[in-house]
């Protein structure tokens, strides 16, 4: 694979730059552009040496990045508060979400998740330590196991929840209801050519 063009890494490098948002309250716009923000001023920087036509896709693409990470550090400082982390959430709810017996195995987790099979065990070490969740041989493969969410994980995820939808509903205040209608369905469609339907 060739090596990126220095306007290409610098793209790449302030899309994926964390300290863009994950320290800083107020996300820094570019001065003197008048309706545009931080996107347009990266692309048209990279558009000195790219075509419009190579770069269109990132009209799309680095403001989800740049969107995800505000909800990222928006979700990492409230689950914080339960000393939880977006991804320990992410495996309690995932558990909430298997029905009644609420369990899976770590390798429905860690798929469901888009996780190595080592992200998911410091993840589940952690929440059992815990008492979050419970691991237990499986009971018709003498390898396997099956975790499950315990009343404590249970109660710790309603209370990051609740604490969490607030904000979720600020970090969209800008859109009006019909806004995030259309946002959703537009990105359901990106997401169904990302993802197999479940």
């Amino acid at each position: 694979m060739a090596p990126l063009s220095p306007s290409l890494r610098l793209l790449v490098d302030e899309i994926h730059q964390t300290k863009n948002l994950s320290s800083e309250r107020v996300i820094p716009i570019m001065g003197g552009m008048a309706n545009k923000d931080w996107t347009d001023a990266l692309l048209d920087r990279l558009a000195a040496t790219r075509t419009r036509k190579e770069i269109e896709a990132y009209q799309v693409t680095a403001r989800i990045s740049r969107i995800a990470l505000h909800i990222a550090r928006h979700q990492e400082e409230v689950f914080g508060r339960f000393g939880l982390n977006r991804g320990e959430v992410g495996v309690l709810g995932a558990l909430l979400l298997a029905g009644s017996g609420q369990q899976l195995s770590p390798t429905q987790l860690f798929k469901g998740l888009m996780l190595s099979s080592a992200g998911i065990t410091s993840r589940l070490d952690r929440l059992e330590r815990r008492g979050y969740v419970k691991r237990s041989r499986h009971p018709s493969d003498r390898r396997g196991v099956l975790v499950n969410l315990t009343v404590a994980g249970n109660k710790v995820l309603e209370q990051a929840v609740a604490a969490d939808a607030a904000g979720e509903q600020e970090l969209l205040s800008a859109l009006t209801k019909e806004d995030r209608g259309a946002l959703v369905l537009q990105l359901k469609k990106l997401l169904t050519g990302l993802e197999p339907t479940p």
